[in-house]
C-alpha cells in the first residue's frame, strides 16, 4: 500500500516584507521566487501581480507576513506611465501586436485634459484579454496567446486622480492613483480610442502600493550583493515589519492574560475600542495579528501570527 508523505517546508522561518523595485521583463512570480531563494525562506507570497513590462513597488511577504498580504492586495495603487499615441496594440502595451497605426493625427493638451475627465471617479473597465484574471481557473493571457477571446464582464474601479504630467510629440505621461484591480493598459487603450488615434503603454511604473512608496524599495541586485558581503543577517535587517502593511488599522494593545484568551479563539472585552472593523493586535507591544470587532463590541481573532 502506498504511503502518502507530507512534503516538508524547506528553508528558514523568517517573517517580514520586502518592498522590491521590480525590474522590467520580470514576472511577479519570478521576482517572488528569486527573493524567496535569496532569503532562504520557507514561505513567501506576493500581493498582486505587476505586468512584466512594469517596474516599481512590489511588496513580497515572507513567512507569517503572508497573513497580511490580502490587505496589500486590496489596497490603492499609484502609477506613472508613458503612453504612445497613434499606435494601438492587442495587449494595450508595446509588447503586443499592432492592430492600428495612424501617422497623421493631431491632439492638444486641452483635448487630452478634456478626455481625461471621463476617467476620473468611479468608472467601468473591461478587463483585457492579456491579463492574469482567471476564468474557470485559466488566466486570460493564456487564452489570448492561443487567439481565443472570451466574453468578459465590465468591472467597477475608482480613479482617484489622473494627471497629465508631460506631452512630448506623440508620447504623453500620466500619474494615476486608483483602486485595486485597475488596468492602466485599459486606460491607455480607452484614452487612445477617445482621442481617435489609438494608444499603448510604452513605460509603466508603480510608485505606491498601499502604505508603501518608491523610497521603500530595495533592488534585487543590491540585496544579493549585501548577502554576499554580510550574509543573511544583513539582508534580514532590510525587512519591513509585517504590521507596517496594515498601519492604517487602529491599534489595540492587550495584556498577556487577555491575549492568551484571544489566542485560544475567544472574543475578549477591551476598553476604548472602535465601534466596528478590523484592528491591529499587540500583546505587550508585540504584534500578534489582526482582529475584528464583533456584534457584541468585543475583539475577536481574525488572522493571528504564529510566533
Amino acid at each position: 500500500m502506498a504511503v502518502s508523505r507530507r512534503r516538508r517546508n524547506r528553508g528558514r522561518s523568517i517573517n517580514g516584507i520586502v518592498i522590491l523595485d521590480k525590474a522590467t521583463g520580470l514576472s511577479s512570480n519570478a521576482a517572488l521566487q528569486q527573493v524567496k531563494k535569496l532569503y532562504e525562506a520557507n514561505k513567501a507570497g506576493h500581493t498582486g501581480s505587476l505586468d512584466p513590462l512594469a517596474t516599481g513597488v512590489l511588496p513580497l511577504c515572507l513567512g507569517e507576513a503572508t497573513k497580511v498580504s490580502q490587505f496589500l492586495l486590496n489596497s490603492d495603487k499609484r502609477y506613472r506611465t508613458k503612453i504612445k499615441l497613434g499606435v494601438r496594440t492587442d495587449s494595450g502595451d508595446k509588447t503586443g501586436t499592432v492592430i492600428q497605426s495612424i501617422a497623421d493625427f493631431s491632439v492638444s493638451e486641452a483635448g487630452i485634459e478634456k478626455e481625461l475627465d471621463a476617467f476620473r471617479g468611479e468608472i467601468e473597465q473591461l478587463p483585457p484579454m492579456h491579463s492574469a484574471l482567471k476564468v474557470d481557473g485559466v488566466p486570460l493571457y493564456k487564452m489570448a496567446r492561443k487567439g481565443i477571446e472570451i466574453r468578459r464582464e465590465k468591472r467597477k474601479v475608482t480613479i482617484y486622480e489622473i494627471n497629465l504630467l508631460n506631452i512630448a510629440e506623440d508620447v504623453i505621461e500620466l500619474d494615476i492613483t486608483c483602486s485595486k484591480g485597475t488596468y492602466i493598459r485599459t486606460i491607455a487603450d480607452d484614452l487612445g480610442q477617445a482621442l481617435g488615434c489609438g494608444a499603448n503603454i510604452i513605460e509603466l511604473r508603480r510608485t505606491e502600493a498601499g502604505v508603501f512608496r518608491e523610497e521603500d524599495c530595495k533592488d534585487l541586485e543590491a540585496l544579493s550583493e549585501l548577502k554576499v558581503q554580510g550574509g543573511l543577517e544583513v539582508i534580514d535587517e532590510q525587512l519591513i515589519p509585517m504590521d507596517q502593511a496594515i498601519a492604517e488599522l487602529p491599534e489595540v494593545n492587550l495584556p498577556s492574560v487577555t491575549a492568551s484568551h484571544l489566542k485560544n479563539g475567544q472574543a475578549v472585552i477591551v476598553r476604548h475600542l472602535p465601534e466596528e472593523g478590523l484592528v491591529r493586535l499587540y500583546e505587550e507591544e508585540q504584534f500578534i495579528g489582526i482582529g475584528c470587532i464583533d456584534d457584541d463590541g468585543k475583539v475577536a481573532p481574525r488572522r493571528l501570527i504564529v510566533s
